[in-house]
């Protein structure tokens, strides 16, 4: 594994590592930007709202708490409060009580919620594959996985291994 030389300038980036964190920093909005607007468009279903049908999906019993959820796909409480008031609105998921903590709730994904993932994943697989992946040969691909594994936490959930059916993000 290469390094990063050390700096002499510690609260400055010199022009190669600028490069690759501005990079990386833009890619990634412009990817989520174009994502989210081909789910919008072809499904009216916000990419985060996907991913959230993607988590519960995943989950043991198709549910999670509500902070667990707000945790995996980066939105505030307040935020993902919202969310899944709009994808319970919609028959996508429901809450349940937590029976062992009164201030607690679960998520839960509904069989509407199950089809409408099946039916967004397709679009949005589409999109990754053609936007992202397309762009880069086989070992590129693995060499960007092993990377990204270096800088994630270890307890990141960005690769999970219990997919259900296939269903990645």
């Amino acid at each position: 594994m290469a390094h990063a030389a050390t700096r002499t300038e510690p609260d400055r980036l010199d022009a190669r590592e600028l490069r690759a964190w501005r990079g990386l920093l833009k890619a990634h909005a412009s990817l989520v930007k174009r994502l989210d607007a081909e789910l919008e468009a072809q499904h009216g279903l916000p990419l985060t709202s996907y991913e959230v049908l993607v988590r519960l999906n995943e989950a043991e019993g198709c549910r999670m708490r509500m902070h667990d959820i707000a945790s995996s796909v980066w939105l505030s409480r307040s935020g993902l409060t919202r969310l899944i008031d709009r994808l319970e609105r919609d028959g996508l998921v429901m809450r349940k009580s937590c029976a062992h903590d009164a201030r607690g709730a679960f998520a839960v994904l509904t069989d509407a919620g199950r089809e409408k993932l099946a039916e967004v994943r397709k679009t949005h697989m589409a999109g990754v594959r053609r936007l992202f992946l397309s762009q880069f040969s086989e070992v590129e691909l693995e060499d960007l996985g092993e990377m990204w594994a270096r800088v994630l936490p270890p307890d990141s959930d960005c690769c999970p291994s219990r997919c259900r059916g296939g269903l990645d993000t």
